[in-house]
This record gives structure tokens, sequence and C-alpha cells, in this order.
């Protein structure tokens, strides 16, 4: 069974390649947090990054199950390769898992603060908002923009949630308020979610698939990068408002320079040769927007105190 469960991480959730991107996520909510308070780095500090990485870890997993459950039918009909189709794992089995996950970050909740409790709360309601299409399933995908935007919110919240870990345990208050200039992190989490649905849904036309929504298949390839385009815009913009909050703006133009110049030799080639190669560069390079946007907000500040 631990061979099955391994099959299906490595095709459906890469831990390491998702954890790394989830290590980036957590750090640098929970040490942006910590500096905007002008904290230094504590045991407490480092105790409440470590149960935001975990609580978001799972986070992610109970999406993709969520994701296992909506998508059955529409796999097993056109894409009966994917693990639960081929009955490399059951959707009960599944379940369970998202269950256990929860009963986890129940408990590392409960263990820390009450008010971070409800925060959980705020988060799993909308992610079962999610699940149940917000209730307009047929509308939300007659409307592909709407869609996109509305899961688009989880990524914030879990932000807020990251960041919650820090000014609600390690600043030793049940009744603490978010430090000033907050709201970038959050922010910049909603940019980072709309690049990574928008990049991971990018297809050259011969990779694309009948019955399989992508927005390359929907828009057309270049309303699709342009839109991939002014997203990365937007995320460098609210980027850098969140460096100037902890005094990281120069380093931070720096990586947002050679970060915009690669996204644009990126577009420019897939506008003018849609093949695999470049489709699939979408994804690795907003994964490497993920890493170094958040790891600059919320880790460099640390390296640069003097």
């Amino acid at each position: 069974m631990m061979n099955r469960w391994w099959i299906y991480q490595r095709e459906r959730f890469p831990v390491f390649q998702h954890g790394l991107l989830i290590l980036a996520f957590s750090a640098g909510a929970v040490g942006y947090s910590a500096r905007l308070r002008g904290d230094v780095l504590t045991p407490q500090l480092i105790s409440a990054g470590a149960i935001a990485f975990f609580t978001l870890f799972l986070f992610f997993l109970q999406l993709r199950i969520a994701d296992e459950f909506k998508d059955f039918e529409t796999d097993a009909r056109y894409r009966p390769y994917r693990p639960v189709p081929r009955g490399l794992v059951t959707l009960q089995q599944l379940g369970i898992g998202a269950i256990a996950a929860g009963i986890v970050q129940l408990g590392l909740a409960l263990s820390q603060s009450f008010t971070l409790v409800w925060l959980l709360l705020l988060v799993w309601g909308y992610m079962g908002l999610m699940f149940r299409e917000f209730f307009v399933p047929h509308w939300l995908k007659a409307h592909p923009l709407v869609y996109m935007l509305s899961h688009a919110v989880i990524m914030p919240l879990m932000a807020y949630y990251a960041m919650a870990c820090d000014w609600l345990i390690a600043g030793h208050s049940t009744h603490a308020e978010p430090p000033q200039d907050w709201f970038w992190l959050p922010l910049v989490s909603v940019f980072v979610s709309l690049a990574i649905e928008l990049s991971r849904k990018i297809r050259a036309p011969q990779d694309e698939e009948p019955g399989v929504e992508t927005y390359t298949g929907l828009w057309g390839i270049v309303r699709t990068v342009t839109a991939w385009l002014l997203v990365t815009w937007l995320l460098a913009i609210a980027a850098f408002g969140g460096a100037s909050a902890v005094q990281v703006m120069t380093p931070m133009a720096i990586v947002l320079l050679i970060l915009l110049i690669l996204s644009l030799v990126v577009a420019w080639q897939f506008v003018a040769q849609p093949v695999r190669r470049w489709a699939t560069a979408f994804e690795r390079l907003t994964g490497v927007w993920t890493l170094l946007v958040f790891l600059s907000l919320g880790v460099l500040p640390w390296l640069t105190l003097s």
C-alpha cells in the first residue's frame, strides 16, 4: 500500500516539489509578519514557522484530494490514466487522508491559540465552498474568469493564517492584532495563486486533450499569455510594495527585474513557437517566481539585519 501512495504523490502531489514551494510560502508569511513587528529570531518564532508549514502543507494536500473528488467523473471519462480512475487509490482512502490531515491541523491550532482555530475554520469553510463550486457549478464553468478569481482567494486566506501563527503564537497574545502593512503578503498571494492557475493550464496545441479545459483552449494562446504576463506585473508591483515595508526594496527590485525579463522571454518564445517546451516553461517559471518573491519578503529581511 505504501508503494501505491508513493506513486500517487509522485503523479499528483510531488511531496518534495510542493514542499519546497510551501516552505517558501509559510516561511515568507511568518518571517514577513515577524519583521513587521520588529521581532528577533526566537524559539517561539521557529515554532510558529513549523506550525504554519505543516498546516499549509496539509491545506494544499486537502485541496488536491478535493479536486480528485470533483474531477472523478471527468477523469474517468477523459483521463483514465490518472491514479484514481485506474484504481491505484480510492476516493474513500483519499477522504480518510483528508480527515486525518484535518485532525492534525486542529490539534496544532488548539495547542497554540483558540483564535487560530477560528482562522482554521475560516480556511476550511472557504475550501468547502470551493469543493461545492459555490453551489453554482454550471454557472462558474461557463465563466472561467470568475471561477479562477473565486478560487484564488484561498491563498491569501492561507497567508493570513500563516501570519497569524506569528502574531498570535510568537507574539504571545490571544488578543494580538496583525502588524501594520500586513496586507501586502496576502495581496502577493492572490497574484501568485492566479499565476500558478494560469501557468498550469497553458498547453501547446498538440497537447490539448478532449474534455480537459485549459486557458489556452478557452482563450487562445495570445490572450492567455497576455493574462499571465499581466498577473506577473501585478505580482511584481505588490511584491515591491511589500518589500518597502521591510526595507528590502533594492534587492527585491533586482529580483523582480530578472523575473520580468525571463517572463517576457518565455511569453515571446511560446507565442512564436507554441510547443510543449515553452508551454511547460510557464509553470516552472511561476514556481521560481513563488520561491524568490516569498523568500525575498520573509527571509531576506532577516539576512540584511545589521
